[in-house]
């Protein structure tokens, strides 16, 4: 049996009787308190929401797997008398009681950080400020549709560990894994894809510094058999060479490059060993923009050598895309609306923007992560007709929008009225584009919630 599926099995059989508090009750959470009840595990779940707040059906689904539940404010107060501890990703690894627990000798771990430890098969892992579920999927399909056995998971929305004993040698592992997953992780996976990094998430990071720090961990901890593949266009993934003990590959679409590029005459390149060869035609990838273009050269210089040029130029003319990324829901009367809300920050959104050949009309606006909207001004007097506003961030949006001048602007209190006000505004041949450049905290449980919204309120009109 391979050592590191042994490492699996010694790992769980070793659980029975263990006192583990599972902190933060989620979609990620659940699959592993009910795994770990399983292994005779003696499990806490822990979440600062009352028994109100999570729902008496969750509340009795947990208790009825066998986990005791605290709740509230307090529910932090008592860890010091457990085995071991598993934060959600949002929550941050510093706080204080996880670094008592500590200084008690008490391991302090995530479903994702003991995934990565288990898995006996090669793990390859994107993060980035955007691009970066798109970029996983993309990867993901190459490698099926060159025979792999692919186990997809992460901050794209499954957990992987409940699925690890499954996970064979032969198999791989493709992984998106967000900023609050890397900070303080010291694992990185064998072959590793920074698309890009920007100012996001800074109401969770201390500072633009720890986001930065915390992507660069996924590079920071490979060995020298493995691969980093690097934003070139991009300063701050650029500087994360000095990191990679391994082969580093670029991905550009400005100029030639050891990894993937996009060539003057329009073709996505790899340049390997001093052979270069042409794989597709930018025209010819179904998905919309040059975002997208810069998605599947990241993907190419992951996969370089796993995957012929013949199956990935294949795969870029038939993949349509991920649910909430540019998703065209419907045309109606012969305006196209399409759904976006995975577009959590501005450069998502202006990537966005950007792959259209006509101005939009902009549904745009959430939850505020306190990041900076001037770099969305100026592309979208380029690219919008009209702006329509909703949420928190809607007073920072429109005045990075007025700096640059006048732009009609509506300003509305809900997806509902955002949806009426662009039906009632458009003519035929318009684009609606829901694209909020924030987060969708205020109004939703997350981006899927929000899209799924827009979804029904299209297709509804």
């Amino acid at each position: 049996m391979n050592a590191r599926i042994s490492r699996a099995t010694e790992f769980f059989n070793g659980l029975r009787g263990k006192r583990v508090a599972v902190c933060g009750i989620g979609r990620n959470n659940t699959p592993v308190v009910k795994q770990f009840l399983q292994y005779g595990a003696i499990v806490t779940a822990c979440d600062r929401r009352t028994r109100d707040q999570l729902g008496e059906q969750e509340a009795q689904t947990l208790e009825a797997l066998g986990a005791t539940l605290c709740l509230g404010e307090e529910y932090l107060d008592h860890l010091e008398s457990m085995d071991m501890i598993l934060r959600t990703p949002g929550m941050k690894p510093y706080l204080k009681p996880f670094e008592e627990a500590r200084a008690r000798g008490i391991e302090v771990t995530s479903e994702m950080e003991l995934f990565f430890a288990l898995c006996p098969a090669p793990i390859y892992a994107v993060t980035g400020s955007d691009g970066k579920t798109t970029t996983t999927s993309i990867i993901a399909g190459l490698l099926r549709a060159a025979g792999k056995t692919v186990h997809l998971g992460g901050n794209i929305g499954r957990p992987l560990l409940p699925d690890i004993e499954t996970v064979r040698p032969t198999d791989v592992a493709v992984v998106e894994i967000s900023s609050f997953q890397l900070t303080r992780m010291t694992q990185s996976p064998h072959v590793a894809v920074v698309t890009n990094v920007a100012p996001n998430h800074l109401d969770w990071h201390t500072d633009m510094q720890e986001y930065i720090e915390a992507k660069r961990n996924l590079v920071a901890f490979q060995t020298a058999a493995d691969r980093a593949v690097l934003n070139a266009d991009n300063e701050i993934t650029a500087g994360f060479i000095s990191h990679v003990r391994g082969e580093c590959l670029h991905f550009s679409r400005r100029a030639p490059q050891e990894g993937a590029w996009l060539s003057e005459d329009g073709m996505l390149c790899v340049t390997k060993d001093g052979k270069t060869t042409p794989v597709v035609a930018a025209k010819d990838i179904r998905l919309p923009g040059v975002h997208n273009v810069e998605n599947f050269l990241a993907a190419f210089a992951a996969l370089w050598g796993e995957v012929s040029p013949e199956v990935m130029a294949a795969f870029a003319k038939e993949f349509g895309g991920v649910a909430h990324r540019c998703e065209l829901v419907r045309e109606r009367d012969g305006v196209r609306w399409y759904n976006d809300s995975i577009g959590t920050s501005p450069s998502r959104t202006i990537a966005g923007l950007k792959a259209f050949d006509r101005k939009v009309i902009l549904i745009a606006g959430g939850y505020d992560k306190h990041i900076p909207y001037d770099p969305l001004g100026p592309v979208a007097h380029e690219t919008v007709k009209m702006a329509i506003l909703l949420g928190a961030t809607a007073p920072a949006i429109e005045a990075a929008i007025r700096a640059h001048g006048e732009l009609p602007i509506a300003r509305v209190a809900t997806m509902e009225e955002a949806v009426e006000t662009a039906a009632r505004l458009s003519q035929s041949g318009d684009i609606v584009f829901m694209s909020p450049a924030s987060a969708s905290f205020d109004l939703y449980k997350n981006f899927e919630e929000r899209g799924e919204h827009f979804r029904r309120l299209v297709e509804a009109l």
